[in-house]
């Protein structure tokens, strides 16, 4: 049951942060990984540094760095990461957020025991910044056919608590070359490939959204979909209705104040 965990670092990440997600995905698993892969994506602060330095000491061979001489982005470090990754699952962690205590227990289990799925995720809980206000919980469609009609519309997989299956990814090429969003564009092209992919109905995942997670997806994060959608549209994943769909919808839902933002995320969590 061996597996890796793929991690990618940036200089403007919060060394207590990573800290405390290291530990989630070592000390506190009932099921520890035969790897982690750690990708420095451009050069980091000193703190960053030492973080990374004490866990190296503390891990040894378990800890894989990679050094990228500058920021390449999240798409392409990750691809650069998986390359040094030695299993074929490899467990998805953001560098800020919390993997629950049997995460991987459950998740190498189900991949294990479902080998048809290509990859999958499971639920995750949002919180703040500091992990002391809740703010909601990511569901998604569970079984292969339901994902495959939901990723039509919306992100079929919640990235930061996924697994995959490494000679899969690599095969289709690997995460797609974009900055945000690669992961859905990812999951597109495994669809399109005929690869399945599942989800977990098990809460397994507590990530920091951040209080500003609203103002962020505006026009800016708007303009960066409409990439992914054209992309989607090319490889023919979306057929021509589907992609004057998909951006009619995310500019409604990209555009509008704050308040009203936060009611239309709640409500298409549900």
């Amino acid at each position: 049951m061996s597996f890796s965990v793929l991690i990618s670092v940036y200089e403007k990440e919060n060394p207590r942060y990573l800290d405390e997600a290291l530990c989630s995905i070592w000390d506190q698993q009932t099921l520890k990984p035969g790897q982690i892969v750690l990708i420095k994506d451009g050069p980091l602060t000193e703190e960053l540094d030492i973080c990374i330095n004490a866990w190296k000491q503390k891990l040894h061979d378990i800890l894989t760095v990679v050094e990228l001489p500058e920021n390449v982005g999240l798409g392409a470090a990750l691809n650069s990461g998986l390359q040094q990754c030695r299993y074929e699952l490899v467990a998805r962690m953001d560098s800020d957020d919390i993997s629950l205590p049997k995460r991987f227990e459950k998740q190498i289990t189900f991949m294990e025991n479902n080998p048809d799925i290509a990859a999958s995720s499971a639920v995750l809980e949002e919180w703040d910044e500091t992990l002391s206000k809740y703010i909601g919980v990511r569901t998604l469609p569970l079984k292969p056919e339901e994902i495959k009609k939901f990723a039509k519309y919306r992100n079929p997989l919640s990235h930061p608590v996924a697994i995959l299956r490494k000679s899969i990814v690599q095969y289709v090429g690997g995460y797609p070359d974009f900055r945000t969003s690669q992961d859905y564009a990812l999951w597109s092209l495994l669809l399109i490939n005929g690869y399945k992919l599942a989800n977990l109905p098990d809460t397994l995942h507590k990530q920091r959204a951040g209080n500003g997670l609203m103002n962020r997806r505006g026009l800016d994060y708007f303009r960066r979909e409409l990439k992914i959608f054209e992309y989607q549209h090319n490889i023919a994943f979306l057929n021509n209705y589907e992609y004057l769909q998909s951006i009619v919808f995310r500019f409604c839902i990209r555009m509008p104040p704050n308040f009203i933002k936060k009611f239309l995320y709640r409500y298409l969590k549900k």
